[in-house]
């Protein structure tokens, strides 16, 4: 004797015999899944209330959406189990019905979950819904339209991914093209956060040329190199440069090599840190100045930072090296004496022997040894270092123009 299941409008139907006529079997299937769609569109959104806590902590606007989800999906289930024959675009008849938000709302294993749940009711009423002798065939159409709602629903949520993929995309090359080109504001910061852009305290911007290819898998190259790494990133290449604003790092250094990798060969240049993603502009200027004056130090390391790029980019043009070398190297020397200042010059003058310095300035060699600490204290250049003492003679250079500038 059968049990009681959603359909049990037709009692009749319990004494029915088994249709003589395979065609006759089908139609009477037909008719009572038309008769139950309610019936088991209610039970199905009931179970999922039951057993799916993800369903019932939903808002009711959301778990609307879900229950004509599962309508659809009946309904299409017997729209094709009466014509078995005949192609279906199940994607559109079951998915269509929700508002394309609905796949932002729930996970794709949320959705499997849905499916399946709502499959069970269905093949749990297959004594219910098939006449005698219907069970087999209508058990066996169920098995075909589950792996049929399975692809329709990979598809569905791959056509989102792809669609959000491309938004993003679009999204972040907005970002970094304001950036990269000074003109980034507010809006920018929205746009950001959409990107899932945590607003970290350090940003540096790194420039570098872009590998031959598909861009698309240099940015997915860097933002795996940038997980590893835990960094933030946005992306993108912009002609034949590839830019990237990384966030979380207070050494620029470091985060260059860390994202390194997809980078192609050449000059990779590191911006100084600054405090948030508007400031990152000052720090992808830094970088590109640094990039193009990259050619006047064949022999500099890889990555470089921009700041270690300052004679050249002064030499280049760059007005920011310029200010920078006089403002931080020439200004404070002068600040803390003229004794430090002439003692530099001899010393570079004289080809950074301490003797020869001490002879031209008539002090002992000590006293000239500790004028040169002081300098490295006063600006982080030792003159010692070939590489320091070069940047420190291109900064008395500028300076010294520069005071003749105000005289004049």
């Amino acid at each position: 004797m059968r049990q009681a299941g959603p359909v049990s409008d037709a009692d009749e139907t319990a004494a029915e015999q088994p249709p003589s006529d395979p065609h006759q079997a089908h139609a009477a299937t037909v008719r009572r899944l038309e008769q139950s769609a309610g019936k088991l569109a209610a039970a199905a959104i009931a179970r999922m209330d039951e057993q799916l806590p993800w369903y019932r902590a939903m808002p009711p606007e959301n778990r609307s959406w879900i229950g004509l989800v599962a309508q659809a999906g009946i309904a299409a289930f017997t729209e094709w189990f009466r014509h078995p024959e005949t192609k279906q675009a199940i994607s559109t008849d079951v998915f269509g019905t929700a508002p394309r938000e609905l796949t932002r709302a729930i996970t794709l294993r949320q959705t499997v979950e849905m499916v399946r749940t709502t499959i069970e009711v269905v093949e749990s009423a297959v004594d219910e819904l098939a006449p005698p002798g219907g069970e087999a065939a209508l058990r066996n159409a169920l098995l075909v339209y589950a792996r049929e709602i399975a692809f329709a629903t990979a598809q569905v949520y791959a056509q989102a991914a792809e669609a959000r993929g491309a938004w993003d995309a679009r999204l972040e090359s907005l970002v970094v093209n304001a950036v990269v080109s000074g003109e980034a504001d507010e809006s920018d910061l929205s746009r950001a956060a959409a990107l899932g852009w945590r607003t970290p305290e350090h940003v540096t911007v790194l420039l570098g040329n872009a590998p031959n290819g598909d861009s698309e898998l240099t940015v997915e190259a860097i933002r795996r190199a940038a997980r590893y790494a835990k960094l933030q990133v946005l992306t993108g290449v912009l002609g034949k440069r590839l830019v990237v604003i990384a966030g979380g790092s207070d050494d620029p250094l470091q985060a260059a090599k860390s994202l390194i990798g997809p980078f192609a060969s050449g000059p990779v240049v590191a911006g100084p840190v600054v405090p948030d993603l508007l400031a990152a502009t000052r720090s992808a200027q830094a970088a590109a100045a640094g990039l193009r004056a990259c050619a006047a130090w064949p022999d500099a390391p890889r990555p470089v930072l921009a700041d270690d790029l300052l004679p050249e980019r002064a030499m280049a043009g760059d007005p920011a090296a310029r200010t920078l070398l006089v403002e931080e190297i020439y200004r404070p020397l002068q600040e803390a004496g003229s004794a430090l200042l002439e003692t530099l010059s001899v010393f570079l003058e004289q080809a950074s022997s301490l003797e020869g310095a001490a002879r031209m300035l008539f002090v002992h060699p000590n006293t000239v040894r500790y004028r040169l600490r002081r300098v490295t204290d006063v600006t982080g250049w030792p003159p010692s270092d070939v590489r320091s003492a070069f940047t420190l003679r291109i900064a008395l250079m500028l300076g010294r123009l520069a005071d003749e500038e105000r005289r004049s």
